[in-house]
């Protein structure tokens, strides 16, 4: 899933899986909310919204039950050399 980088109120990021009906909600505290059943209407409007913070809190969270989500952060070298270096080192 596609996010698309935002910063309204406690939002950072959200995406939407149009196959599934599911969206993903990321927050500023690095926690994260996966939404299912969610039309294409509603992300779009919340994608479009000039305040999406306000949306996401009447439209969403008001109105599925969502599931907490894992925030993925991104890799850097350091995370790939400390995978493949030898124990004792």
């Amino acid at each position: 899933m596609e996010m698309k980088r935002i910063n309204a109120g406690k939002l950072r990021a959200i995406g939407y899986d149009t196959r599934d009906k599911l969206l993903r909600v990321e927050f500023d505290d690095g926690t994260a909310m996966d939404y299912s059943g969610v039309g294409n209407e509603v992300w779009r409007k919340l994608s479009t919204s000039g305040s999406a913070w306000s949306y996401y809190r009447d439209n969403i969270e008001e109105e599925y039950t969502g599931r907490k989500g894992v925030v993925r952060k991104p890799t850097t070298r350091a995370d790939l050399e400390n995978l493949f270096k030898a124990p004792d080192e």
